[in-house]
């Protein structure tokens, strides 16, 4: 292991140590942190943190390793990986490689050593901020220099960089034991999933509701998902800032009219409420975690919910036919709207439990019920 450096844009660095991307040897991106307990498998490989630095809060990562299984795509997105210990034991009857091992696989940096609450801090007091990791003996001056010249996220398409190219089907259920995961053989309705960066298990709920799915590049038009005549439509998670996705944004504002059920989670709802009118704005230092509570306005409940994101829409800029449904009972931020007017709906956090509890699998039956009654 070598000496290692992460260092801000705002001047402030901590000296560390690699576990992983040592051919690499430097990255950049946009600094946050996740103050998920566990799922730290699900996080890496989480197309949403494309360009990012992720930071974990827990104290000790890695004592249980990594399994094929549970990734929620085919490669870890993380720009770099930074925890306060690195386990020196991976033990669980399902691992099948150490961490370290994982991520120098997929030629990413990972460091230990850092002290993440100090950090933590001053993301939390500041916000997020841009920060550069490297490898060796570098100068902390010059550290901060390249943090500072390291493309803001707002001006990167990241949906580009994860979307898959090609049309593909997808027919795989949740794990189950002992079986591990089923297979679906036949679906009831038809449901167009458009990828902006898609977690494989909000794919696997969908399925276990028996929506035959197809999955369509984020560059597919209006045109094109209309002619393949979907029962439903769903809009996926991805990465970065929705406000320069505009052709996504058309597409979309398209599709609200055709009358076929439409449903958005994370980047999806973001890109709904820019195609409905709205507008969404920077959070100071974003919503990553497996504990946010989100009332749901229609039963009064309250959900514990996994987030994973760094803007929200703006309540100030929706139209007088979108209702709010969910909010954040943290800072009152909008979790959910839906439509009077049109079959539409979406939600900002992650209901599909990976990693994260599982409250807020109701939301996949409620799509299913839109699409039955607008089938009658």
């Amino acid at each position: 292991m070598e000496r290692a450096i992460l260092a801000l844009e705002d001047g402030h660095f901590f000296y560390g140590y690699a576990f992983s991307g040592f051919n690499k040897r430097e990255t950049g991106g946009e600094v946050i942190f996740n103050t998920s307990m566990t799922g730290y498998q699900e996080i890496l490989t989480d197309p949403s943190y494309k360009g990012q630095i992720v930071v974990m809060t827990p104290s000790e990562v890695g004592n249980y390793g990594i399994n094929s299984e549970d990734v929620e795509s085919e490669r870890v997105h993380v720009n770099g990986f930074v925890i306060k210990d690195l386990s020196s034991i991976v033990s669980n009857w399902r691992s099948e490689k150490s961490l370290e091992e994982y991520l120098e696989e997929n030629e990413v940096i990972g460091i230990f050593g850092i002290d993440t609450r100090a950090l933590v801090r001053i993301i939390r007091q500041y916000g997020v901020m841009k920060g550069y990791i490297g490898i060796g003996d570098i100068d902390p001056k010059e550290a901060v220099k390249k943090a500072r010249s390291i493309p803001d996220i707002s001006e990167l398409d990241l949906v580009s960089k994860v979307s898959h190219r090609e049309v593909y089907k997808w027919n795989e259920g949740t794990w189950r034991w002992p079986e591990g995961y089923s297979r679906v053989t036949e679906g009831k309705y038809k449901v167009a999933v458009l990828d902006y960066g898609v977690k494989r298990n909000i794919l696997r709920l969908l399925a276990d509701r028996g929506l035959e799915l197809t999955v369509f590049p984020h560059t597919t038009t209006a045109e094109e998902i209309l002619k393949f005549r979907p029962d439903g439509i769903f809009l996926s998670n991805g990465p970065g800032d929705p406000a320069i996705l505009h052709f996504q944004i058309e597409q979309i504002r398209r599709l609200i009219h055709s009358e076929i059920p439409v449903f958005g989670i994370c980047l999806g709802h973001q890109l709904l409420s820019w195609a409905v009118g709205s507008r969404t704005y920077k959070l100071e230092f974003g919503h990553h975690g497996g504990n946010h509570p989100v009332k749901n306005l229609k039963t009064g409940k309250v959900e514990i919910t996994a987030q994973n994101h760094n803007y929200a829409t703006d309540p100030d800029k929706l139209p007088s036919d979108a209702e709010i449904t969910h909010i954040n009972l943290n800072d009152d931020t909008i979790e959910g709207i839906r439509l009077k007017d049109y079959p539409v709906f979406s939600i900002q956090y992650h209901p599909e439990s990976s990693p994260g509890p599982h409250d807020s699998l109701y939301i996949f039956d409620d799509f299913v019920k839109l699409i039955e009654e607008c089938k009658r």
